[in-house]
């Protein structure tokens, strides 16, 4: 039985032909990725000049609910633009100002798993042991400071004040012996701080 072959020729364009296509393919891929994410940045730098008023330490109730809308829309709209993670921080500090905790913790979650930048990813977890604290569940304050705390060093922005809210949630779950550790630790690392005398006086109330 003869078994049919393409023309040499043929089978050249043919490839020539799906190269083409594959290449078409790639380019109209990218494109649609670089117009996303320009739609992306354009929903959410409108949705945060709308919110700017709700960021205010002096707003009211009715004008940070409406920037919490403006943020939540556009995220749900774009869920991953390149500003999603900067967007999510802002709406977790709109929420835990309302004291919604959860949401709170949900937006800070979202901003880290979108690849927040050092200092953000910081204050972000940063925030979601705050949102423990805030809700007197100590324990998972004290895990969550400490997730917070992992990879910084005592001349990272932020860093002092995570070690301190590790210590001070470590007394206020009962947890002593741990708790003058790191007072103890933040004391030898942090030299120059301000703060030098607040945790002294931590140490001596807990008679260390």
């Amino acid at each position: 039985m003869l078994k049919l072959t393409l023309p040499a020729g043929r089978t050249l364009i043919l490839a020539g032909v799906g190269l083409l296509v594959v290449v078409a393919l790639g380019a109209g891929g990218w494109y649609w990725h670089i117009v996303s994410q320009r739609h992306a940045m354009a929903a959410y730098a409108e949705a945060m000049t709308r919110a700017q008023p709700a960021l205010s330490a002096q707003t009211t109730a009715e004008a940070r609910a409406a920037g919490i809308r403006e943020l939540e829309t556009a995220l749900a709209q774009y869920p991953s633009g390149s500003g999603a993670a900067q967007v999510a921080y802002e709406l977790g500090s709109l929420r835990y100002d309302a004291q919604q905790y959860a949401q709170a913790r949900g937006a800070w979650d979202l901003a880290v798993a979108q690849g927040a930048p050092r200092t953000l990813k910081a204050l972000s977890q940063g925030g979601v042991a705050y949102t423990w604290e805030a809700e007197r569940n100590y324990p998972k304050a004290v895990e969550a400071f400490k997730v917070a705390l992992t990879g910084l060093g005592p001349k990272d922005f932020y860093y002092e004040e995570l070690i301190l809210g590790l210590g001070r949630t470590q007394e206020l779950s009962g947890q002593k012996a741990d708790a003058i550790a790191t007072y103890r630790r933040a004391l030898g690392e942090l030299a120059q701080s301000r703060r030098l005398e607040e945790i002294k006086a931590r140490l001596a109330a807990l008679g260390a």
